[in-house]
């Protein structure tokens, strides 16, 4: 290779070397653009039982329909207590956005009332249950008599212990109290959850979490989840008792798919400039060493030698003999064997079957045959060439 083709080969390698480099670093950014964008985002909707994302709530609640039990979701206070009845049981989760007001309304609702997690205004929902510090979340056993703890065995709780009133009921053992407490006061069964994780579809599948999570949220006939309205600013309620309002198609969607419809567009925009990018014109070269013709046939000569390939020897003899022969019978180059055989026996005035198998017939037995046939082939070409 010549000193000037060197440095411009040099110069190619550093190019595609740049190109592929600045490919590698964009389709790294727009990996973790989501990642960046989504440091102060949820993720979805937590707690929410149409909500289908790792912290939703989607899987309890088609858990507890699948047992007969109708899970009302609403996202005010005021639809809660118009929903709430004698049997019916209300679930309250940090999910839920509250004030002192809308608590009070909760507090003397119909039925009974579920307080899973961090929840605001315990004093009031759960007047008597003081929180005594916080717990690890872990795997815990239920250390109890309460019925729907000790079917379901270990689960997932922590967060937060409590001690409740005189009377109460307390579980899974966490820190100066328990994680779990339930007790009875005018008319209404309370259960306080220190934390709300055993009730995601990131945790249901684990320990005993679905069988407590069905205790506990199926104990009546009707569920009314209250969880995070649409519009923060309905949070206390507006006193109408609506429910949640329709969503559009658009709102149907999970989050991940439009980041994974964005990614796979960049992705093909960058593929569509890379390979659109032009190559330049060609530059003529000259070559480091030149081959002749008899030097490359002699090389492929004794290739088919060493592997004894007198088949292959053959074919390429007879295929390059019949190519020939066609152009001065005057044949189109589609034509077969059989045709320039025909064709080339009656040019020369020869019997067209010794002709046919010289061009079609079966491969040689050995290295004097396979000459042999090239021999024949030569007398074949130059008859037809004299004729």
């Amino acid at each position: 290779m010549t000193a000037t083709a060197a440095p411009a080969n040099t110069r190619s390698r550093g190019r595609q070397a740049a190109w592929i480099t600045l490919l590698v670093v964009l389709v790294l950014g727009t990996a973790a653009l989501p990642l960046l964008l989504a440091g102060g985002q949820s993720g979805g909707r937590a707690l929410d039982p149409e909500d289908t994302s790792l912290q939703g709530g989607a899987a309890l609640a088609r858990l507890l329909e699948a047992h007969g039990v109708q899970v009302a979701r609403v996202e005010t206070p005021a639809a809660a207590v118009a929903a709430a009845g004698p049997h019916t049981l209300l679930l309250v989760t940090e999910a839920s956005l509250l004030n002192r007001d809308a608590a009070g309304r909760i507090a003397v609702a119909f039925g009974d009332r579920l307080v899973v997690g961090s929840v605001p205004y315990l004093d009031v929902l759960a007047s008597g249950v003081r929180r005594e510090g916080a717990a690890r979340t872990r795997s815990r056993a239920p250390e109890c008599a309460l019925r729907e703890a000790v079917r379901a065995g270990n689960a997932y709780t922590g967060g937060m212990s409590f001690t409740g009133p005189p009377g109460s009921t307390g579980c899974y053992p966490a820190g100066d109290g328990h994680a779990l407490v339930r007790y009875t006061a005018d008319g209404h069964t309370v259960t306080v959850l220190g934390d709300a994780s055993f009730m995601t579809n990131l945790r249901l599948a684990e320990d005993g979490n679905a069988a407590l999570a069905l205790n506990l949220a199926g104990a009546r006939p009707k569920l009314v989840w209250l969880t995070e309205p649409g519009d923060p600013a309905e949070a206390g309620g507006s006193g109408d008792g609506t429910d949640a309002q329709a969503r559009s198609l658009g709102d149907l969607i999970p989050g991940g798919v439009k980041w994974a419809v964005l990614q796979l567009a960049v992705a093909v925009a960058l593929a569509a400039l890379w390979r659109a990018r032009r190559l330049g014109p060609v530059v003529a070269e000259r070559l480091p060493v030149v081959v002749r013709a008899a030097e490359t046939v002699e090389g492929r000569g004794r290739l088919y030698r060493s592997r004894r390939a007198r088949d292959r020897a053959a074919l390429a003899l007879r295929a390059a003999a019949a190519d020939r022969l066609a152009l001065r019978l005057g044949l189109p180059r589609t034509a077969t064997a059989e045709e320039v055989a025909v064709a080339a026996a009656a040019r020369t005035g020869r019997d067209p079957e010794p002709v046919l198998t010289l061009l079609c017939g079966p491969p040689p037995g050995d290295d004097t045959a396979l000459v042999t046939l090239a021999a024949h082939l030569d007398t074949l070409e130059r008859q037809v060439r004299d004729s």
